[in-house]
């Protein structure tokens, strides 16, 4: 299973401008992926574009950040997905990341705040709140859907 992360809106509320704010939600995510052993990450969220995939990782607690196995790739580098999946680049970038990692049969799950950059009814898709971040009923329905 793969888990494909954004952070702005999930991890800590949107827009976060305390710094004691910033990833308040990552201890109840890794404490769910600590349940979930074979489930890896995919990091999708803006953070990407400005740090590298090592920076990325130590972010989290090292046990979870050794299981962090990319980031997606820009949606606008996959004009044939974009005729295929239509206007949702978040949803393009994952299919990309899928097909480049030869990862198209795998089970995948998204966790993010903006449903518009997926396509409608996604069933892969568990939305937050932006301006709460992961509750504990988005704790319920991760859980759920990783099982």
């Amino acid at each position: 299973m793969i888990l494909f992360l954004d952070f702005d809106g999930v991890l800590h509320p949107e827009p976060s401008y305390q710094s004691e704010r910033l990833f308040c939600h990552l201890q109840k995510l890794e404490s769910i992926l600590r349940d979930f052993p074979n489930v890896e990450i995919v990091i999708t969220s803006s953070w990407r574009d400005t740090r590298t995939l090592m920076e990325l990782r130590t972010l989290f607690s090292q046990d979870i950040g050794k299981r962090i196995v990319g980031v997606t790739p820009d949606w606008r580098d996959y004009p044939d997905l974009f005729d295929v999946i239509g206007n949702y680049p978040r949803h393009i970038e994952i299919e990309a990341w899928r097909r480049e990692s030869g990862r198209l049969w795998d089970d995948w799950i998204a966790i993010d705040d903006r449903a518009y950059w997926f396509r409608p009814f996604l069933k892969n898709l568990v939305r937050c709140d932006p301006t709460t971040g992961m509750t504990d009923e988005i704790e319920f329905e991760l859980r759920r859907r990783l099982r």
